[in-house]
Order: structure tokens, then sequence, then C-alpha cells
């Protein structure tokens, strides 16, 4: 009760003490409260939490997050306060270290997902802390966690040309043709419409994250497909790619990954998903010579060590290159 007493007080001191007197000021609140019993009250810590945690969602929304990462950031940070049951400002490293594994135990999650949550609280405290809600970051000690690396699959030609020959539909095939060719995220290519697609550039504009347009371009066969496709529609709907039965509405996520399972399934491809062509067109680009700041562009990526992740090189051109330059 004291440490929380002397918690508020030091808080509300921010703003007139610089960091020296704010530890005087601690020394002796510690000392003068010795000799006193202090109770507070409850029930304000709730009212409290939920008020911190939609003004740090107001402003991840005024910087332009999307409802989607909005959406992560707040059951995450929900779950947390559910869990420890404190109010923010009394939440330390400890709290959070014990809330970071009791979590991975119970649910089992790997080291990448505990790190997520980790760099989300980070976020959260840190946004608390510039702010002078609280007087530091309790996560500002827990460094991030080991999660090791892995080179993730791509698909081969063989593959591609596999899912290309057994698409039973002609909107499936232009899907794959849009995804293979651009390496967009599938949740740009959902937002497409007709009006997006330039057919005589070869090129269409895709909202990406942080809701910024960039231009990515598309081969001749992906041209050829797609047109097939759109000639092949009878509805007016502007959507580029529309459900296969009426009313035709406009295709989800959840969609099209479930397509592509089923087609990985029948095929015997394991790991069919959406964004493994995007690892797969960076693999590519990168393999046949591609400067990474212009992959970086094509992906829309903000930082280019993002790039380098999805731009595994294949070991077999390591060996070609070792015998060329070493060997």
């Amino acid at each position: 009760m004291k440490e929380q007493l002397t918690i508020d007080i030091l808080q509300s001191m921010l703003p007139y003490l610089n960091q020296g007197q704010s530890k005087q000021l601690q020394v002796v609140l510690d000392k003068v409260l010795l000799a006193y019993d202090v109770v507070i009250s409850e029930g304000a810590d709730t009212e409290d939490n939920l008020n911190y945690v939609e003004m740090f969602i107001s402003a991840k929304r005024i910087e332009g997050c999307s409802e989607k990462t909005i959406k992560y950031y707040e059951s995450t940070i929900l779950a947390m306060l559910d869990s420890l049951d404190k109010c923010v400002r009394y939440i330390s490293t400890d709290d959070i270290r014990g809330y970071l594994t009791e979590y991975h135990h119970k649910k089992g999650s790997s080291k990448v997902t505990i790190d997520n949550i980790r760099r989300i609280l980070s976020s959260f405290f840190t946004w608390l802390e510039d702010e002078d809600y609280i007087i530091k970051s309790p996560v500002r000690r827990i460094r991030k966690i080991k999660t090791g690396s892995s080179v993730k699959e791509t698909y081969t030609d063989e593959e591609i040309e596999a899912m290309r020959d057994h698409c039973n539909t002609i909107r499936d095939l232009a899907i794959i043709e849009l995804l293979a060719s651009t390496g967009m995220r599938i949740g740009e290519m959902i937002l497409l419409n007709r009006s997006d697609i330039d057919f005589n550039e070869r090129e269409c504009v895709v909202l990406g994250k942080g809701n910024k347009e960039r231009i990515v371009y598309f081969d001749a066969r992906t041209k050829i497909h797609l047109q097939k496709y759109l000639a092949s529609r009878k509805d007016d709907n502007p959507s580029l790619f529309v459900s296969l039965n009426k009313p035709n509405h406009r295709v989800t996520i959840s969609g099209i990954e479930s397509r592509l399972r089923k087609l990985g399934k029948v095929l015997g491809i394991s790991k069919v998903h959406p964004h493994k062509f995007r690892r797969t067109l960076a693999t590519m680009a990168i393999d046949k010579g591609m400067p990474i700041e212009q992959l970086q562009q094509l992906l829309g990526h903000k930082r280019i060590d993002t790039t380098l992740q999805y731009a595994m090189v294949k070991q077999s051109n390591v060996k070609i290159a070792h015998r060329k330059y070493i060997g």
C-alpha cells in the first residue's frame, strides 16, 4: 500500500521534478511513511485501465495502424490487464515477466508469439511513460526474446505449375497468377477493384500496411488470365475478385485461404497459403540478382531488414557461389 502511495505521489510530481529530485522525494517518502498505516480505496483500477487502453488505441489509430492491428493490440493488452488485475501504475517488471512465462506454459505458444506479446506490451507501457501516466515502463528491462531463425519454405516451379494445372475455376487461376507474379499481400489483393488494374502498363495500385499506396506489377500471363476471368463475369460488382455464387460478394481472406488449402491437399503440397507466394517471389528475385532496395519497394516494406527475412537464398546457389569465388 505504501509503495503504491509513493508511486502515485511521484507520478503526480513528474511534470515538476527532474530525475534527481524525484529520487530524493522517493527517499523522503519511504522514511516518512514508515510511521503510518496506509489504506487505499479500491474500485477505480479497472476503470482507469480501460481509459488508458482506450487512449492508447486512439493514438495508434491516429498513427494509421490498420483495424486488424488495432484489434490485436487491444485484445493482447486487455488479456494482460485481466490476468494481472492491477492498475497499470503499479504493474512491475516481475509482473510482466511472470505473465509472459505463465502465458507460454498455459498456451504452449511459440517464442515468436511470446515476443510479439512483449513487443505490444512494450509499446503500450512506453506510450504511458511518454505521456507521463506512469513513471517508467516495466517492460523496459525485458529484452527481446530469442526466437531463432528457420528457413521458411517457398514453392518450387513444379508446385506452382501443378496448382495452375489443377485449378477448377478461371477465377482461382487468376488469383494464383496475380499472387505469384506480384508478391502482394492477400489483404491487399482482396481490396482491389476492377478499376485499379491497368492492363496496358500491367500494373495496379494496392493499399498496403499503414494505408500506404504502392504500385505492383504483373506479367503477361497474369494479364491474359485476369482478362479472361473478368470477361466471364456476369455481375456488376466493382471488386476484382468475387465469390463464385450469387450474389457474388467480394472475396474474403479466409475464403481464399480455404481454397488454396484444399488445392494443396489434393496435390500433396504442404503448407499452401497465400503468403507463401510472396516469400517465393522475394526469394526468386534475390536469386536472379534483383537489388534488395528495389525488392523492398516492390514488397512495400518499411525496413529493409523485413525484406531480408523474406528473401531466402537457395542453398544450391550458395554452393555455386562458393565454387566460383572461393573453391
